[in-house]
């Protein structure tokens, strides 16, 4: 596993727009107020051509989107997405990821429909990413432990992270857009088959929703990765955006009968969005993975992972070191 170095505040940090641009309130607010503070912070920020322009449901025609990725992967020292949105995996065709592998590694970071780049350089190009928050999160009045802990990662300052207590459902409602979460839950998570949970793998995973359009396509090297490193054993972290409980079922059985959970050592099953309180048939968001049961590792239910904040910043392709007991999560990432 590739690992970029770690950034300081002169390191070139690119702000980019590989998915939705920040056009619209309260998006376009909070990105102004994250360029200032990373700029006040000493970093040279660099803003990408499509951060600010969105056509139909990219930032820009999907030739333009990827080549800003490449272009400013090959150019800065970190990338942080401005956006989640719908529809980054249509511009994989116009990535050279032979060519990004060739390249110095760099940190890319964000999450939702960023899965498509953060899985690929991952699993593809063998280098490290973090599936956290995108740069809007920074522009809050006062941060949270989340948006300091990424930083710190991002810094090589931290490589412990502790699960969060509480979450925010409201999903900046009634609140100014630079305002703090209303944390307003209890973070409450379960666990499979019991509690004082330990393990240790290589972690990968990410969005479910884009994770099951990756599946099957020319874009699919996770058996590759997996068997390259089989003696670590994978832990997987999975959370869904758009899916409803059966879809997540759907998905997950998708990935399992396409074989990338052979080597599984664990499972973190992050807060759904959809389908937190979605059942049908049955199913809801805990029996829709009883799947992975068949592969007789623990698995954690509802972490702060995913769609709903504050939310762990995970480093794909790290060994990390899972501690879990009692409601409460350690995740260490090793460098190895």
């Amino acid at each position: 596993m590739r690992y970029p170095k770690f950034i300081n505040n002169n390191s070139k940090v690119s702000f980019i727009a590989p998915s939705f641009g920040c056009t619209t309130y309260p998006y376009d607010v909070r990105l102004k107020a994250s360029l200032k503070k990373f700029k006040k912070l000493g970093y040279d920020i660099i803003e990408g051509p499509n951060i600010k322009s969105n056509i139909n449901d990219l930032s820009n025609t999907k030739e333009l989107v990827a080549k800003e990725f490449v272009d400013y992967y090959k150019e800065t020292d970190c990338l942080i997405s401005v956006g989640g949105g719908e529809s980054q995996f249509s511009t994989l065709e116009y990535i050279d990821f032979d060519y990004v592998k060739s390249l110095e590694p760099k940190w890319h970071l964000g999450f939702s429909d960023n899965t498509n780049y953060l899985f690929l350089l991952t699993t593809i190009c063998d280098v490290s990413s973090i599936y956290g928050p995108c740069a809007p999160s920074f522009g809050m009045s006062s941060w949270h432990f989340e948006e300091i802990d990424t930083l710190e990662l991002l810094e090589g300052k931290k490589n412990k992270i502790i699960g969060y207590d509480s979450w925010d459902s409201t999903r900046y409602r009634n609140r100014h857009p630079n305002g703090k979460y209303h944390l307003n839950k209890k973070t409450l998570m379960s666990s499979y088959p019991e509690d004082n949970l330990q393990f240790k793998g290589r972690i990968i995973g990410g969005c479910l929703d884009v994770l099951q359009m990756i599946c099957g396509t020319k874009y699919d090297n996770v058996k590759n990765f997996i068997e390259k490193y089989k003696e670590d054993g994978i832990i997987w972290y999975l959370e869904a955006c758009d899916l409803s409980a059966i879809g997540i079922k759907r998905a997950l059985t998708q990935l399992h009968y396409a074989g990338w959970f052979k080597y599984a050592k664990g499972f973190i099953i992050g807060r759904p969005l959809a389908a937190y309180n979605d059942t049908l048939f049955g199913v809801d968001r805990f029996n829709c993975c009883d799947v992975l049961k068949e592969y007789s590792c623990p698995i954690i239910f509802d972490a702060p992972v995913g769609h709903t904040h504050p939310s762990m910043p995970i480093v794909n392709g790290s060994i990390a070191k899972v501690n879990y007991d009692n409601n409460k999560i350690e995740i260490e990432y090793l460098f190895e």
